[in-house]
């Protein structure tokens, strides 16, 4: 049983669950239920699919991943970048509203959930660590514009179109003389709310005397408020007769079984997207998670979080559903109420099954507007336009990642910008890597330390000089090594001996082990004897096993200390 609770968590926490945790959950379940069901509704509108499918998404998904997630907080469902990239991915493909968008839909989510599932059993969690903090921030902040920007056109009522910001921009100028004022004013008047929801409710509920657990549900439960007042006014006013447009009929029904397209055209459209939502949501999931994780020392585990959001993702493509992953503010929300275990998601589902079933004829006057408003204030939240300054201020590199990243998302559209981040990461750390800090050091009197000539008053001499490089030899760098000795030991006629001081390199590869015996016959040539300290003992290992120590023109030293004492003194 411990052994399959590793792959099955479920059957870790299930065995100590207790009724004062059940109660934490249940608590937790019902906030989160509340918030869900308008997000759900609006981010299904994001996705360019049916409202229903937004419900239809956070319920077997939230319990297949309560069942193999390693998280005791994480919340699963639709979330706002996801919808993004599946309206830009299927949109390609198929039209809105069609029986084809649909099942791309679904296909996108099974190829999703089969990568990440993939990814999760060949334990390749650590592929995510490729996509820098930089980038990711930079594709958030910039997915983030241009999600609020996709609504804008249901808060003024009018038709437009884009996958870009410029082609935003564009369509809704061309549209704005048939804005609907109503709508407009409707929409404007709700986003105001939800704003003013998001950072004065919890105060103002305190000041009149609620608890502060009181207080803090009821602004989590603000925006439903919103929800209910802009429905009860359509319906009243007959604002659908003014060209409000609704949500409309949403069926009456639990998730129904689908089943995705295998086409192989259609497979092969949609895999690489589905890689691309893969990798995105599996970094966006796996940082909230880990960060709520350490709130309360827990251990997560995340190649079992791929195999958990790979399973939600396909439940998501046999019910109905479309790609999900574990949402921000969901996940924060459920935290903060008090949430201890992954049934609270179970209890979530169970919510919004019941809701599926009871209230959804009760969304047919719910206006576009406000569930575009919703999206807008959600992924506002998720815009940092600081990251472009700190980046600038710490390190011009990072800054450069972020500001492709982002640009080549707003003009380009979301696959072109990640992938760009992408490849400017790697970029960056290839020409980081392939230009090596090398500093000459020397003895700092009265100790054993070395530090560099170049910022501390130490001992040299003139026949001896000690490299200390800082970074792992691999093919990128060993010329670039091999460069810097040879100019080193052109400028030095007394030069009798060079140190190249290991501390720092935790792997020598074939190319650089090359260079290395390269180097020893130059010196050697020269006259100059090749010597290695403070050799860590893997790179130590690899070495003894060629013949570059048996021909070395020199000695290998433990310490740089016994080096300096040894050379010197000869």
């Amino acid at each position: 049983m411990t052994h399959l609770s590793r792959y099955i968590p479920i059957l870790d926490w299930g065995r100590r669950y207790d009724r004062a945790t059940l109660a934490n959950d249940l608590t937790a379940a019902v906030i989160v239920t509340v918030m869900l069901i308008p997000q759900s509704l609006a981010y299904a509108m994001l996705a360019g699919l049916p409202a229903e499918a937004g419900i239809y998404a956070s319920i077997v998904p939230i319990i297949l991943y309560a069942i193999f997630g390693s998280s005791r907080a994480l919340a699963v469902g639709p979330v706002a970048v996801v919808s993004l990239l599946t309206a830009s991915a299927i949109g390609k493909i198929a039209a809105q509203g069609t029986a084809d968008y649909a099942t791309a839909a679904l296909t996108l989510a099974f190829l999703s959930g089969g990568f990440l599932v993939l990814m999760g059993l060949l334990r390749l969690g650590f592929l995510a660590n490729f996509l820098s903090h930089p980038v990711i921030a930079g594709f958030i902040t910039a997915s983030g514009l241009l999600i609020a920007a996709s609504q804008l056109k249901h808060i003024l009522g009018i038709d437009a179109q884009g996958h870009t910001l410029p082609e935003m921009a564009v369509s809704l100028w061309a549209g704005l003389a048939q804005t609907n004022g109503v709508t407009a004013l409707l929409g404007s008047l709700t986003l105001l709310f939800l704003f003013w929801v998001r950072g004065r409710l919890r105060p103002l509920l305190v000041r009149i005397g609620l608890s502060a657990g009181a207080a803090e549900f009821g602004a989590k439960a603000g925006p439903a408020l919103g929800v209910v007042a802009t429905t009860l006014a359509v319906w009243g006013l007959g604002l659908a007769d003014a060209g409000v447009r609704v949500v409309g009929e949403v069926p009456r029904s639990l998730p129904p079984l689908t089943m995705p397209g295998f086409e192989v055209d259609l497979l092969r459209a949609l895999i690489g997207p589905a890689i691309l939502i893969s990798v995105i949501g599996f970094v966006e999931s796996v940082s909230v998670a880990q960060t709520l994780a350490a709130k309360r020392r827990q251990r997560l585990n995340p190649d079992q979080e791929l195999v958990g959001l790979g399973a939600a993702n396909l439940g998501a493509a046999f019910t109905g559903g479309f790609p999900v992953t574990g949402g921000f503010s969901r996940s924060v929300v459920n935290f903060d109420a008090g949430a201890e275990t992954p049934a609270a998601g179970i209890f979530t589902a169970i919510g919004l099954a019941l809701a599926a079933l009871a209230l959804t004829p009760l969304v047919y006057y719910l206006p576009n507007a406000t569930l575009a408003a919703t999206i807008i204030v959600a992924v506002l939240s998720l815009v940092d336009l600081s990251i472009f300054t700190r980046t600038w201020r710490y390190a011009r590199s990072d800054f450069s990642a972020v500001a492709i990243t982002a640009l080549l998302t707003l003009g380009l559209g979301v696959e072109v910008g990640v992938a760009a981040g992408v490849g400017t990461s790697v970029l960056l750390h290839l020409f980081k890597t392939s230009r090596p800090h090398v500093a000459e050091v020397g003895l700092v009197p009265g100790t054993q330390h070395f530090r560099n000539i170049h910022r501390h008053e130490v001992l040299t001499d003139p026949r001896i000089v000690t490299l200390r490089v800082d970074e792992s030899l691999y093919f990128a760098n060993a010329r670039t090594l091999e460069d810097l000795i040879q100019t080193r030991v052109a400028e030095g006629t007394e030069l009798r001996h060079v140190v190249l001081m290991f501390s720092a390199v935790n792997a020598v590869d074939f190319s650089a082990l090359e260079s290395l015996e390269a180097i020893n016959h130059r010196l050697r040539d020269m006259g100059v004897g090749l010597h290695l300290s403070e050799v860590k003992g893997p790179v130590m290992d690899r070495l003894s096993a060629t013949e570059l120590l048996h021909e070395l023109n020199g000695r290998v030293y433990l310490s740089q200390y016994e080096a300096w004492e040894d050379l010197s003194q000869r």
